[in-house]
C-alpha cells in the first residue's frame, strides 16, 4: 500500500510524539530531524494534525508539539483518510459496472484494509516492531509482490 509523502511524514511525526506521550513538547526542528522530513513541509502537516485535535503545541524556548489526544484514541485509518482522502464510502461509477466481475475483489480488499487501519490505534501500532526486508518478500514469488 502506498500513501502520500504528506501522510508518511504525518505518521512519522505522530509516532515520534507517541514515544514521548506525556513528556515535554518536541520542537518542530527536532521532529523534522528525527523523521528525515523537510521542516517547512512538516510545519504544514503539524498544523493539519493540530486542526484535527490530534496534536497541540506550546510556544517559547521549551515549546514544541505534543499529542493532544491519547494515542489509543487515534487510528491510522483516521490519519490516512484525512491526508489522502481515501474513503470507505466513496463511490466512483464505472462504465463497465454492470458486467465487471473483478471490481468486487478490489472492493473487498479496500474494505479489509480500511477495517485493519481503523482498528490500528497509534498506541497499539507503537508497541510493534519495524517490518524487516525478509518479511516484505515472504510469501511472494520472487519477492515482487502484486
Amino acid at each position: 500500500m502506498r500513501v502520500s509523502r504528506k501522510t508518511d511524514y504525518a505518521l512519522r511525526a505522530l509516532f515520534t510524539l507517541v514515544d514521548h506521550f506525556g513528556g515535554v513538547p518536541i520542537p518542530i526542528r527536532e521532529l523534522a530531524r528525527r523523521n528525515d522530513a523537510p521542516k517547512r513541509f512538516l510545519e504544514q502537516i503539524m498544523l493539519a494534525l493540530k486542526s484535527q485535535g490530534w496534536v497541540d503545541s506550546t510556544a517559547g524556548i521549551r515549546g514544541g508539539y505534543f499529542l493532544a489526544k491519547n494515542p489509543s484514541k487515534i487510528t491510522m485509518g483516521e490519519v490516512v483518510r484525512h491526508f489522502d482522502g481515501i474513503s470507505v464510502t466513496g463511490y466512483v461509477r464505472c462504465s463497465q459496472e454492470s458486467v465487471c466481475r473483478f471490481r468486487r475483489v478490489f472492493f473487498n480488499a479496500r474494505n479489509y484494509v480500511a477495517d485493519i487501519m481503523d482498528k490500528a490505534t497509534l498506541a497499539d501500532v507503537a508497541k510493534g516492531l519495524p517490518l524487516s526486508t525478509q518479511e516484505v518478500s515472504t510469501g511472494f514469488i520472487g519477492g515482487e509482490g502484486i
